[in-house]
């Protein structure tokens, strides 16, 4: 538990930023992991046409999976950018190549795999710090861009994580509550029963990935952040 309690002298020292965050340790792997999606996704930014002021959503299955974000987000006009199994450090490896191509109002992120309890989860700063490093990514193309980040889910699939993916969430909504133009988007109350424990009958048979309930839930809460900052 020390070293999830040791984000709040990160905080207040001043340690946790993306300039001390190692991008490039983790290049080799995600290029060869991800090459085939990120020429995806250039191919799609040569053919696709997108207004100004669009939504940009990038993460992981979350995102990728979600087929109805278009009519979802109405009146807001999204543009999905999603990479199933995708992490912190994915993200920031390619932040320029998801990011800089694209002219938008809002970036919302939904990244859930970096604590699944495996050895090489990472911490709540170490998650923090990768944000922080897109962040500045976002700030370089549009300095005026708000930034959404949503919580990751309680899913019964990774429960007995939970507690230190909620870390996680916790240290990430300091980090927001800091910030200019940054918003946390919280949804554990929604997706946790009277009980405690995760609605399973939002999620699919996997008890990870949202059912089209869960994906209801999941664009209601976030378009009530997008109305209330953008409007």
């Amino acid at each position: 538990m020390i070293r999830y309690a040791s984000i709040l002298v990160l905080f207040f020292s001043g340690i946790v930023s993306g300039q001390n965050i190692e991008v490039e340790k983790y290049r080799e792997a995600s290029e060869k992991t991800w090459a085939k999606e990120l020429a995806s996704f250039a191919e799609r930014d040569q053919l696709e046409k997108h207004p100004d002021d669009s939504i940009l959503f990038v993460g992981s299955s979350s995102i990728r999976m979600w087929k109805d974000i278009g009519t979802d987000m109405q009146p807001y006009h999204a543009i999905q950018r999603g990479f199933g199994g995708s992490n912190w450090s994915d993200v920031a490896v390619f932040a320029d190549r998801i990011i800089k191509p694209h002219t938008f109002r809002s970036v919302v992120f939904f990244v859930g795999n970096d604590i699944v309890g495996r050895e090489s989860d990472k911490t709540p700063e170490e998650i923090v710090g990768l944000f922080d490093y897109v962040v500045k990514k976002v700030r370089d193309h549009n300095p005026e861009a708000q930034i959404f980040y949503i919580a990751v889910t309680p899913s019964s699939r990774r429960f007995a994580v939970w507690p230190k993916i909620r870390a996680g969430n916790s240290a990430v909504r300091d980090y927001c509550n800091k910030r200019d133009k940054v918003f946390f988007i919280d949804t554990e109350s929604l997706y946790l029963g009277a009980d405690g424990k995760p609605r399973d009958e939002l999620f699919l048979k996997d008890k990870l990935h949202q059912n089209r309930d869960g994906y209801i839930v999941w664009k209601d809460a976030i378009k009530a952040h997008l109305d209330r900052v953008m409007n």
